[in-house]
């Protein structure tokens, strides 16, 4: 089986077992390492390493002081902790259309939904493609919003030569099977030295030095040995992103002409770090998304749904008790991308052979 995912940190050894001899495990001079090394790749001077993906979401809003009933503009196609991380913070859910060409959140959408109380914009920049990330931001500004990027499948894109994650507070991902992981971990991106050193109390338990605390705060700590694991990985980010190109090159040249499959596009001015490459299959495709993918299965191809369902589309959301914070509406771009998205293996440890067999193996179920 060709996974849809392959991890390799093999490199990593000498650095973890340097933490695991040192004794210092927890948060320290391995971390601050891991900072540095991705504040340079973010292109912004602070990076804050915490303990998931999910959590930088939190600690950006709880940051922004947002109140009950404040309202956060995101994207209904997305992973559920975007969600559960407005919810968590104590904000209302408000969600816009996507993008047809990138997935994305739209700034046209995002500026119809925002109200009243909203108080941030939350784009997520899907399968490692940026959202337009200059118009949100200028929406932002213009209306007095924070602007949060939803960054944990971006790390190293660029929009106009400008990292994500430079724009407003980046969020980023380093779970298993991101393109740079520590296993579990998330960080902080921001230019604000006032933000940044507010998110460093926030993490330790509110406290800017041992025993003086100075807000409530969260054990949202990074280890010396799961940054140990991501730090050489930040040292080949560009070859890794390369390779995901360039394997992303090869399958669009061989799946080119299929009938019915549309395939992923590249917005001018941003660069995709192909966390996923993602298809979509028309209503004229020789068969739907799940038969395709349950026969790429057979054929020995990996693949994923990201994402089946629209991320309020859950009981668990829809029904939730006391005043409304998940707010659905219809959106017809995100349902129709919900129903015909499937991802194909695009990771750095494919071989020509494994790219061959995959766009063999599309042809053969869809012709063309």
């Amino acid at each position: 089986m060709i996974p849809i995912t392959a991890i390799d940190v093999q490199d990593a050894e000498p650095l973890v077992s340097s933490v695991l001899r040192s004794g210092l495990i927890a948060q320290g001079p391995m971390v601050e390492r891991f900072e540095e090394s991705f504040a340079h790749a973010a292109g912004v001077p602070h990076a804050i390493a915490v303990n998931s993906g999910t959590t930088a979401l939190v600690a950006s809003l709880e940051v922004l002081g947002l109140r009950p009933g404040d309202e956060v503009v995101t994207s209904p196609f997305t992973f559920v902790a975007t969600l559960n991380a407005i919810l968590e913070a104590g904000a209302t859910a408000r969600f816009a259309d996507i993008g047809d060409s990138d997935y994305c959140l739209s700034p046209d959408a995002a500026a119809a939904a925002v109200g009243p109380r909203t108080t941030a914009l939350m784009p997520v920049h899907l399968y490692g493609q940026p959202a337009d990330v200059h118009r949100l931001d200028g929406l932002a500004a213009s209306r007095g919003l924070a602007l949060v990027e939803d960054a944990a499948q971006a790390l190293g894109a660029t929009v106009d030569g400008r990292p994500v994650g430079s724009f407003g507070l980046g969020c980023f991902s380093l779970y298993a099977t991101k393109n740079v992981t520590t296993a579990e971990g998330g960080v902080i991106t921001t230019e604000d030295d006032q933000l940044a050193q507010r998110l460093r109390v926030l993490r330790n338990q509110g406290m800017r030095q041992r025993y003086q605390y100075e807000v409530a705060g969260h054990n949202y700590r990074m280890t010396d040995v799961h940054a140990a694991v991501g730090l050489p990985q930040l040292g080949r980010l560009a070859q890794l992103i390369d390779s995901r190109q360039r394997n992303a090159e090869a399958l669009s040249k061989g799946l080119t002409g299929i009938p019915g499959l549309r395939l992923p596009a590249v917005v001018d001015g941003r660069t995709h770090v192909w966390h996923q490459y993602t298809v979509l299959l028309d209503d004229d495709a020789a068969v739907d998304r799940d038969e395709l993918a349950a026969r790429l299965g057979e054929a020995g191809v990996g693949t994923g749904i990201y994402y089946p369902r629209l991320v309020f589309d859950y009981d668990c959301y829809r029904d939730h008790p006391g005043v409304p914070r998940v707010r659905p509406e219809d959106f017809p771009v995100a349902c129709s991308v919900a129903r015909r998205a499937l991802s194909l293996p695009v990771h750095p440890k494919l071989t020509a052979d494994d790219l061959d067999e995959i766009i063999a193996a599309v042809r053969g179920v869809l012709g063309g």
